[in-house]
């Protein structure tokens, strides 16, 4: 694949992205998504062979780097060589993030769940695998935690992995309905306290 092909590639699911957080994957039109991007409806599916493949390709390049931005803030000592405080700044940084959104979803993951995860087999298993790896890097942040004497040694990683994946995300939908943040803070609060040694 030539440079010119993966960047027009690319910007047609950036340009998809952005415009899916501000509506829905129903309501965006694959005419609005080539106008952002100014190519040609031809050059749509030359890459894609129809919407629903392309809405899994999208999940898929959203997911890998919203991954890669994870393992980079949880996972990387640099950041703080303590994994708990890492934990925390993360959540923090999720939340600042929320309020300069004015809690318009930042995450096309829980953007899209619900829409899609019943409309098309494809893209709820991109979404399934997405979830499986971040409550994987959940997962691993805890095994440091517990390596580094900072996290409870009488729980079980992956299980914790997985609750604190799961109860961030349900904050991340009630922040979302409620047009506020109080949610987020009290999963930070309560992440924090479950998981201090």
């Amino acid at each position: 694949m030539s440079i010119t092909t993966a960047t027009t590639k690319e910007r047609i699911l950036d340009a998809a992205e952005e415009l899916m957080l501000a509506k829905s994957f129903h309501s965006v039109g694959l005419n609005e998504i080539l106008s952002a991007v100014k190519v040609p409806k031809g050059s749509f599916y030359h890459y894609f062979t129809s919407k629903e493949q392309f809405g899994a390709e999208l999940i898929r390049h959203y997911v890998t780097e919203a991954t890669a931005y994870k393992r980079r803030l949880l996972l990387t000592e640099e950041m703080d060589p303590n994994p708990l405080e890492r934990l925390t700044a993360y959540h923090n940084g999720c939340i600042a993030k929320m309020l300069e959104n004015q809690c318009q979803p930042a995450c096309l993951v829980i953007k899209l769940s619900a829409e899609v995860a019943n409309m098309s087999d494809d893209m709820r298993s991109v979404l399934a695998d997405g979830m499986a790896e971040w409550r994987g890097i959940f997962e691993e942040i805890v095994r440091e935690g517990q390596t580094k004497g900072v996290m409870r040694a009488d729980i079980d990683p992956a299980a914790a992995g997985s609750l604190l994946h799961d109860y961030w995300l349900g904050a991340m939908q009630r922040t979302m309905v409620q047009r506020n943040v109080a949610s987020l803070r009290t999963a930070t609060a309560f992440i924090r306290e479950y998981l201090a040694a």
